[in-house]
C-alpha cells in the first residue's frame, strides 16, 4: 500500500506516517528527513538545501524530485511508501505519478491535514521545545506555511479528483487524527 500524506509544517505528517510505517511495515520517505540528511552530510546539495530552508524557501523540485527516484525504484519499498510531505507542488505530484507509473505502483489513499496557522504556532513552539529542530525558527516556518499553502494549492485541486482523496481536520489530537486515517486504512 502507497500512502501520500500532506499538510502545511506543522500539521503532523511526520508523527501520522510514523504510525503508518509500524502499522502497515512500511517505509517512510519524508522529504524533510530526506533533506535535513543532506545538510548533515555537508554536500553541495546540502548546502543549497540549507541555503533555501533558511530564506524560509522550498527546495526546488529538480532536486527533491532527483532524491525521491531511488527510493521508490527500490524492489524493498515496493507498494510499501508512506509519503511524509512529499509532493508539494503540482511538478511534484505529476513526477511522483510518473514514477509511481513506471515502477509498477500506484497510490492507494492520499490524506491532506488540513491545519490553520494558529495551530501551526502553538504546535511549532511546542516542537521546538521538546526536539530541539533548528529548522523550527517561529518566522521561518510562518514564511514556509504562506509558501506553502500559495504552492499546494494546485497539488490539492490535482488530488481532489482522487477517489481516495481524504481530508482530514489535522488540528485534532494525534489520536483522532489516527483513528480517522484508520478508518479508511483499515488494516
Amino acid at each position: 500500500m502507497n500512502i501520500v500524506l500532506f499538510g502545511p509544517p506543522g500539521a503532523g505528517k511526520g508523527t501520522q506516517s510514523k504510525y503508518l510505517v509500524e502499522k502497515l511495515r512500511c517505509f517512510q520517505i519524508s522529504t524533510g528527513d530526506i533533506l535535513r540528511n543532506e545538510i548533515k552530510k555537508n554536500t553541495e546539495i546540502g548546502k543549497k538545501i540549507s541555503n533555501d530552508m533558511n530564506k524560509g524557501k522550498f527546495v526546488s523540485d529538480e532536486i527533491v524530485n532527483g532524491l525521491i527516484k531511488d527510493l521508490v525504484f527500490d524492489k524493498k519499498n515496493k507498494d510499501r511508501l508512506i509519503f511524509d510531505g512529499y509532493p508539494r507542488t503540482l511538478s511534484q505530484a505529476q513526477n511522483l505519478e510518473l514514477l509511481l507509473k513506471n515502477s509498477n505502483q500506484k497510490i492507494d489513499f492520499i490524506f491532506f491535514l488540513n491545519v490553520n496557522k494558529d495551530t501551526i504556532i502553538k504546535r511549532i513552539k511546542k516542537r521546538k521545545e521538546i526536539e530541539k529542530r533548528s529548522d523550527d525558527d517561529l518566522n521561518t516556518i510562518l514564511k514556509r506555511y504562506d509558501t506553502y499553502m500559495e504552492t499546494t494549492k494546485p497539488v490539492l485541486d490535482f488530488y481532489l479528483k482522487n477517489p481516495n482523496f481524504h481530508e482530514i481536520d489535522g488540528s485534532m489530537e494525534i489520536t483522532e487524527i489516527m483513528r480517522k486515517i484508520d478508518t479508511f486504512v483499515n488494516v
